[in-house]
């Protein structure tokens, strides 16, 4: 039996402008809740940012997900707890052509992930627990969507804000997502003034340029 709750539009455009330059790293300076812990970016470096739509699927049956596809909207982020289950991949290539399709943000997976090379490739952002060669199937039996979900003992409602790059994620409720966006965007303002006063933004910037330079030059894609 499957349970499809209405796509809850939780995230402003006001948050996404407000976020859109916020490092989590920066939010865990400020409050434990709501972050990730466990779940690792499938590649770096990685930004994601979005609208929760929630999964929530029983172990071996991931047919929910698909069903999260025909409700979720551009710039969504798909979130699945997997009931536990951190052996099984629930989400792989063909699964990411899909998202993109919709034009999905990215996803959060209590579980694993499969086919990396693919998913790497077309540098669709993930975070999962890990990776695995053993897989859900599409059996039709049962799940939820936009339901409340748990993911690294974390409570994730539909419409919450997702906040993710290379050193972490944070789900934050829209509710205090403005306040805690603020005091952020004033901290990391302050970190670049102070970076600056001590020489350390040239530095940043000419390591950045000759690591572009190098990658450039040994033809990579990144």
């Amino acid at each position: 039996m499957f349970r499809i709750e209405p796509r809850v539009q939780g995230v402003t455009d006001e948050l996404l402008e407000l976020y859109s330059d916020i490092s989590p790293s920066t939010i865990g300076h400020m409050t434990d809740f709501g972050f990730l812990n466990g779940l690792q970016p499938l590649f770096r470096p990685i930004r994601l940012l979005g609208n929760a739509v929630t999964v929530r699927i029983p172990h071996l049956d991931a047919s929910a997900i698909r069903h999260a596809f025909e409700i979720a909207q551009p710039n969504d982020i798909i979130v699945v707890d997997m009931s536990g289950d951190d052996q099984r991949a629930c989400w792989g290539e063909f699964v990411t052509y899909a998202a993109l399709d919709k034009k999905i943000a990215g996803a959060i997976i209590s579980g694993c992930v499969t086919d990396v090379r693919p998913i790497t490739e077309l540098r669709f952002p993930i975070y999962s627990k890990g990776i695995s060669a053993l897989t859900t199937r599409s059996l039709q039996l049962e799940g939820e969507v936009n339901t409340p979900v748990s993911v690294s003992g974390v409570s994730i409602q539909p419409g919450d804000l997702i906040v993710g790059d290379d050193d972490g994620v944070f789900v934050i409720n829209p509710r205090y997502a403005k306040e805690i966006g603020v005091i952020a965007q004033d901290k990391q303002r302050k970190e670049e003034q102070r970076r600056q006063e001590l020489g350390y933004g040239k530095l940043l910037a000419s390591h950045s340029a000759h690591h572009e330079a190098a990658d450039h030059e040994g033809g990579s894609t990144r």
